[in-house]
């Protein structure tokens, strides 16, 4: 136990001096808005780090929100609630700073800043009946970016756990070293 550990930590500070964060597969679960709609969703990630530079990464990522509710509509003193699903698809690439140098972090933590820039494939079904209006939400561009700062905390060499806050969705999530 002694021997795994002292190794880990040699290898940890490793990574923290050649400036190294690539390799981790993130996948996270969290809340946010909707950024089409502004209405509170459930989303989940999934990215891949490689390193470009020393503390820079670039991630490809995928997410998935989904959010559902109910709109009165009718005429003629007649009315009915409606139901309606959004879904929004985010794909693009998330580039990511590390600042555990500069705030003398231990080998088991990251900090960082960063930014996702991609497309968002966005769908919006309503019930069977509704004709009403149909824009309840904001109307954007397919255009998806966030800005991002957030902590991964390393349990062990292979496993970590982190915490992404962004102004979009917000994630907390399982890292995995590949």
């Amino acid at each position: 136990m002694l021997i795994s550990q002292g190794a880990w930590a040699q290898k940890a500070s490793r990574k923290t001096s050649s400036g190294s964060h690539g390799g981790n597969l993130n996948l996270g679960v969290g809340l946010g808005y909707n950024g089409y709609a502004g209405n509170p969703a459930s989303f989940f990630s999934l990215n891949y780090e490689f390193d470009v530079a020393k503390n820079f990464t670039l991630a490809p990522f995928i997410g998935f929100s989904s959010y559902k509710n109910q709109y009165k509509w009718g005429n003629n003193n007649s009315y009915k609630y409606y139901s309606y699903h959004e879904t929004s698809i985010p794909v693009g690439i998330k580039g990511a700073y590390y600042f555990d140098e500069l705030l003398g972090a231990g080998a088991k933590w990251d900090f960082y800043l960063g930014a996702s820039l991609g497309f968002a494939f966005y769908n919006q079904t309503w019930e069977n009946g509704y004709y009403g209006d149909k824009t309840v939400g904001r109307s954007m561009s397919p255009l998806y970016l966030a800005g991002h700062i957030g902590a991964r905390y390393h349990f062990n060499q292979k496993i970590g756990a982190f915490l992404d806050l962004s102004q979009g969705f917000s994630t907390i999530g399982l890292s995995i070293k590949m």
